[in-house]
């Protein structure tokens, strides 16, 4: 037996010791000691191997434009919506494009290899942002998988074109059906674009992923009205609420009830914890509420969690590096999510549990998956999440996309160790 790549000496997610062959873009062999010849063999012993990074939520057509037409001074959600309206119409679809590679190019680098992206589908400049991100797709489909979301950021029913423009962004191609109930006039609107949606979405058997109750007040409970649409259409495991910040003022009685009617419909939850902390609680003093939804208490009932970056570079959020291990490390800090477990948890809260929400196929490090991962500076996934660890080598679909070597940094202190590496 022979590879095209073979990978010497990883450390898997779950702290098996194995080597890993690559043949034909798919993995041939997960095992210890496989002793074969290959194209090229790479040493990767004491690293961990990992399936590759997925964001299930993410704003492409709105990234690295930071700053044009102008910063959001308040640092609020609606300001960023705003500002967002001032930016499209001026912005060509040849600028979001390219804004789009070069994020897609971050991406590579850092081993995130499938995004869920939202698309604004409120009027005709927003169409823009579809065709630009369709194209995006189609160039950056044999190393990053790009799952579109038709996004009627306005409103389905506040904007007057949203309806419209969003059902042509799906009849060009776009992948999923979106939503923000809560941005609605009303509350009665809100539930009705719920019904709406889904039911576009069961007619044309797509998946749903609505923006849901981003909102400090605690009386946003459109997620109810998703589960109940996701019930009564057989939408069950096809269905994301997105952000859920609401839940984190809610009673908890009305909590108690509404975790199992979601775990039940097997709708799952996407918080975007850097986001959800920035922009909620922007009305309070102190107390200071952190601004996302109860992931544990998600966990505790079986609900699928995963944990997106949202924004980086826009009208909403002024940082972001394109790292997943960046939303894992403050997902568990405000999550409080400490223990070993949990922290492992969050882990694969950027990885498999996201890949399994988008439905992607070929997932994985086992036998017969797509020969995507990505090997990073680091014993075990808690140790990457600590260290936000170095990429060194990144694979997709066969193909060696990225690299690095490893370099330790170099002391000159009297005494000491003369190289230091934060590995524990």
């Amino acid at each position: 037996m022979s590879f095209d790549i073979l990978l010497k000496g990883g450390v898997l997610p779950d702290g098996t010791h194995a080597d890993i062959g690559l043949s034909g873009g798919e993995i041939a062999a997960v095992e210890a000691g496989i002793a074969a010849e290959a194209g090229e063999t790479i040493d990767v012993s004491g690293h961990l191997v990992s399936p590759p990074f997925v964001d299930p939520h993410f704003h492409m057509d709105a990234t690295l434009s930071y700053g044009r037409p102008r910063i959001n001074a308040s640092g609020t959600l609606l300001e960023g919506i705003a500002l967002w309206g001032e930016l499209k119409p001026v912005q060509t679809e040849e600028e979001i494009a390219a804004r789009a590679l070069d994020y897609c190019d971050w991406a590579a680098s850092m081993g995130l290899l499938a995004i869920r992206s939202h698309v604004d589908t409120s009027d005709e400049d927003g169409l823009k942002g579809v065709r630009a991100l369709l194209s995006v797709r189609e160039q950056i489909r044999d190393y990053i998988d790009l799952q579109l979301v038709a996004f009627p950021q306005d409103g389905l029913y506040r904007a007057p074109n949203a309806r419209k423009c969003t059902l042509e962004a799906l009849d060009m191609g776009v992948d999923v059906v979106g939503g923000i109930p809560h941005f609605e006039r009303t509350m009665a609107d809100g539930r009705a674009s719920v019904t709406e949606l889904c039911e576009i979405a069961a007619a044309r058997g797509l998946r749903v992923d609505m923006h849901c109750d981003e909102s400090d007040d605690p009386q946003s409970r459109h997620i109810e009205q998703l589960v109940y649409e996701t019930q009564r259409l057989g939408l069950h495991g096809r269905v994301a609420g997105s952000h859920l910040t609401s839940m984190h003022s809610m009673d908890n009685y009305y909590v108690s009830k509404l975790l199992p009617l979601m775990a039940e419909a097997q709708v799952a939850a996407i918080p975007n914890p850097l986001i959800n902390i920035t922009l909620q609680g922007r009305h309070d003093s102190y107390p200071k509420r952190r601004g996302m939804t109860r992931v544990r208490e998600m966990l505790a009932h079986g609900i699928r969690v995963g944990f997106g970056q949202d924004c980086v570079l826009d009208p909403w959020y002024s940082l972001g590096t394109a790292d997943l291990l960046d939303v894992a490390f403050m997902a568990l800090h405000v999550g409080q999510m400490t223990s070993p477990a949990e922290m492992r948890r969050c882990y694969d809260m950027v990885t498999s549990e996201s890949a399994a929400i988008l439905g992607l196929d070929g997932y994985g490090l086992h036998k017969g998956a797509a020969a995507s991962l990505v090997v990073l500076d680091a014993s075990d996934p808690v140790e990457a999440i600590r260290l936000r660890a170095d990429r060194l080598l990144v694979i997709s679909k066969g193909q060696v996309i990225a690299r690095r070597a490893k370099t330790p940094m170099q002391l000159t202190l009297p005494g000491r160790q003369k190289a230091i590496d934060r590995r524990f």
